[in-house]
């Protein structure tokens, strides 16, 4: 990863922000274009407010459209047709481009926390380089690689190796995104992983540590490959699944019972870990293919039909590279 110093050096012609992480091929170790653009996530209290100062300052960072709009406009698209997120891409820095979604800091929050709309929540439980965080989104987000962990014991088997949870784990934002059927490298899960396996390493590492105390997992090492075995007893099945966010619990259907534990939250039970998985595909589909098109769409309106068929194509150039390769 990029020094956070030299990260941070675009923040110095916007307004202030309250959150602010990088992220993006660009930033991978292995990676040798250093000419793709540099992704930032921009979380802040009050979008309309920011907008207007960031007009003030950038006007050229947006569309002619959405700059004569103003900012409501600009956080109504974002809000009402996209995911919560407005983006300015082609962002001439120095001698880089750069692409930054804007969000409100509260729908960052809660997206991290209950996955109501797995956007956000799902590019950070990847590699990201935080660069400001002053409502310490760190340290919440532990919850959401934590729900990220379960989901993914759910869906592997029961002997798997680092590499296999790595990539399931990169996977679960890409479920039911329709730009994955052609405008997306087929590669993208594999590159990510090797590409920042270390960084998944550190994210993950000290919370695997806590399931291997648990006894909910077992781990062994062989020519410097972990595998791990999971228990996927009745029981351990059920513990997974309860710390789902509510977003996917809400779709086991009529394949379980509710229950009491002892709470006064009612807990639902699953018959087996075939059913617990079958409901957080269809949860994580069923999200993803909706924040994918509604963010499509907004990013289309927003950065006006030119540079979205621009964008649109390097996807798809690239995108056929890697299927032809």
């Amino acid at each position: 990863m990029e020094s956070v110093a030299e990260l941070a050096g675009p923040l110095e012609v916007l307004p202030p922000v309250d959150f602010c992480c990088a992220y993006g091929s660009s930033l991978l170790p292995n990676n040798s274009d250093k000419a793709t653009m540099v992704d930032f996530i921009l979380g802040v209290s009050d979008p309309v407010e920011w907008h207007s100062e960031n007009l003030e300052r950038n006007r050229k960072h947006y569309s002619n459209c959405m700059a004569r709009l103003g900012p409501k406009a600009i956080t109504r698209l974002a809000d009402d047709i996209g995911a919560g997120v407005h983006f300015n891409p082609f962002v001439e820095w120095r001698d880089k481009r750069i692409k930054y979604g804007v969000v409100r800091m509260h729908d960052l929050a809660l997206d991290v926390l209950s996955w109501n709309r797995f956007y956000l929540s799902g590019r950070l439980q990847k590699p990201v380089c935080v660069v400001v965080d002053n409502w310490e989104i760190s340290k919440v987000n532990t919850l959401n690689l934590k729900s990220a962990l379960s989901a993914s014991f759910l869906l592997l088997p029961q002997e798997f190796t680092e590499d296999d949870l790595y990539a399931k784990i990169c996977s679960l934002s890409y479920m039911g995104d329709l730009r994955m059927l052609f405008a997306e490298d087929k590669n993208k899960v594999k590159n990510i992983v090797q590409g920042s396996f270390k960084l998944f390493q550190s994210m993950y590492g000290p919370l695997l540590h806590e399931y291997v105390s648990e006894r909910l997992l077992k781990v062994s090492s062989f020519g410097g490959t972990k595998s791990f075995k999971q228990d996927c007893s009745s029981s351990s099945t059920n513990y997974l699944f309860s710390t789902l966010p509510w977003t996917i619990q809400r779709h086991v259907g009529g394949s379980s019972t509710l229950g009491h534990s002892g709470t006064a939250t009612p807990q639902i039970i699953v018959s087996s870990k075939d059913v617990a998985a079958k409901c957080v595909r269809k949860g994580l589909r069923r999200l993803v293919m909706a924040s994918s098109a509604r963010q499509a769409l907004s990013g289309l309106i927003a950065t006006g039909g030119l540079n979205a068929a621009k964008y649109l194509g390097r996807k798809i150039s690239k995108a056929w590279q890697s299927r032809i390769s």
